[in-house]
């Protein structure tokens, strides 16, 4: 079964590589106590903006005080995308922390484009605090 994802540009996780090895990049992101937030969308569209394998996205280091599920889906791309409304199948990485914990957690995940490009997200999670915008689904983007 499919289900449709709006998004943000920001949510995106679009992945470059350098090299031949994957890229790395540190991202830090609040978010309210209690409530899921997506931490990155993988699509499946080229750099010509034709759909190819999905190459999607894999957890390396697992949170500490939450944990994260990888949904698969399709979604049709914003306007401001450099892909305008398109339908493309996705995969997005979905925090949630644990009950009543509020302070630090941390995850490191692995993005691949259908190219075969990879770059490694290395995200601090202050959970707490002013919270991250709401998107689609009532997930919170980071």
């Amino acid at each position: 079964m499919k289900t449709t994802f709006a998004l943000t540009v920001a949510a995106l996780g679009l992945a470059a590589s350098m090299g031949g090895a994957a890229a790395q990049t540190a991202r830090t992101a609040t978010i309210q106590p209690g409530k899921p937030a997506r931490i990155a969308v993988e699509t499946a569209l080229k750099k010509d903006c034709s759909i190819g394998e999905l190459g999607g996205i894999r957890v390396i280091t697992a949170p500490k005080n939450g944990e994260v599920i990888v949904r698969s889906g399709t979604l049709k791309t914003p306007a401001s995308f450099r892909c305008p409304n398109k339908d493309t199948p996705v995969q997005q990485l979905v925090y949630m922390p644990k009950k009543n914990f509020s302070g630090t957690d941390e995850i490191s995940y692995e993005t691949r484009t259908p190219e075969g490009q990879t770059q490694v997200f290395n995200v601090k999670i202050n959970v707490g605090g002013k919270p991250a915008s709401t998107g689609s689904g009532g997930l919170q983007d980071l």
